[in-house]
């Protein structure tokens, strides 16, 4: 049930031999993205949970479950920053509906990225996924 992004990213990753090409991949989607502007980086689109600074900033096209999901986000770590490209191929562009079917345990296993976070980075991404669904179920109760 991936996205396009999402398999993009999938594919690349079966190609990269090793973790350290792998990290090396996600800190560079992290570079590309576009950094946050300032002013949205408040405690409303702040990520709790995270061991570094994370914000999501949803975009919601239309009302209830049908509702399209955007996002955007930014880290003061770029590993983190990576993780955030990651969930947006994942989930962006979604129905809110849509985006709560998502199974995104399953879908980042099939990545590694598990195997080799460390504990507190899991957590964190588990926190991002945790805010990207409550963005998806608060636009589904609207």
């Amino acid at each position: 049930m991936a996205q396009e992004a999402f398999e993009e990213i999938a594919e690349t990753f079966e190609f990269l031999d090793d973790w350290e090409e792998r990290y090396r991949h996600v800190t560079d989607m992290g570079r590309a993205m576009d950094p946050l502007d300032e002013t949205l980086r408040v405690p409303a689109t702040k990520v709790e949970g995270c061991a570094s600074q994370v914000w999501l900033v949803p975009e919601i096209e239309g009302a209830g479950p049908e509702a399209v999901v955007h996002f955007r986000g930014d880290s003061d770590a770029m590993i983190v920053r990576g993780l955030i490209a990651i969930l947006i191929a994942l989930y962006d562009g979604l129905t809110a509906r849509s985006a709560l079917e998502v199974d995104a345990r399953a879908e980042l296993e099939r990545l590694g990225l598990n195997e080799h976070l460390s504990s507190q980075r899991s957590n964190g991404l588990r926190a991002m996924v945790q805010r990207v669904r409550d963005i998806a179920s608060a636009a589904v109760g609207a």
